[in-house]
């Protein structure tokens, strides 16, 4: 099997990555809400590519805010907005090795020192990956899903 090569999204990948949502995801964005995360912080929006298919991607942006870890300064926080592996692909460290690679990216090139994400309170394997990687659930967050599913948010330092 080739390696999947993690790269920066570019706006012809888009259509490859909306429909990789639509498949895995409930939580769905319209198509400008994607191009403008790709514009503003493509550095942190990334796919895993295999064989020039993209299976997966990570879309991330900057804020300011206090953080959830150590909230006594006002500091740059990134937030991973959506992250999806393909399901025919799933179970082969893809989702670890794009958010690793994001992780990095936060830090290194938009200079942030935490980073934070919600997550469904019932999808168990995301938890797991997330908290492999160092991030603590920090709140749980009562109905923050359109179904009414509370999500966790969880947080980490960088």
């Amino acid at each position: 099997m080739t390696s999947v090569h993690i790269r920066k999204a570019k706006p012809e990948d888009l259509l490859e990555v909306i429909n990789i949502n639509m498949i895995s995801l409930k939580e769905h964005y319209p198509e400008d809400f994607w191009r403008h995360h790709l514009e503003m912080w493509g550095e942190a929006f990334l796919v895993a590519d295999l064989d020039s298919k993209v299976v997966g991607y990570v879309m991330c942006r900057v804020e300011r805010g206090l953080g959830y870890i150590n909230k006594s300064l006002l500091k740059k926080l990134g937030h991973i907005i959506s992250i999806a592996v393909h399901p025919d692909y799933r179970g082969r460290g893809i989702g670890y090795s794009l958010m690793v690679e994001a992780l990095r990216k936060l830090k290194e090139f938009y200079k942030v020192s935490e980073v934070y994400l919600e997550v469904r309170v019932s999808n168990e394997s995301a938890i797991k990956l997330y908290e492999k990687l160092g991030f603590k659930k920090v709140q749980r967050i009562r109905f923050y899903y359109l179904d009414g599913e509370d999500a966790w948010l969880m947080a980490r330092e960088v």
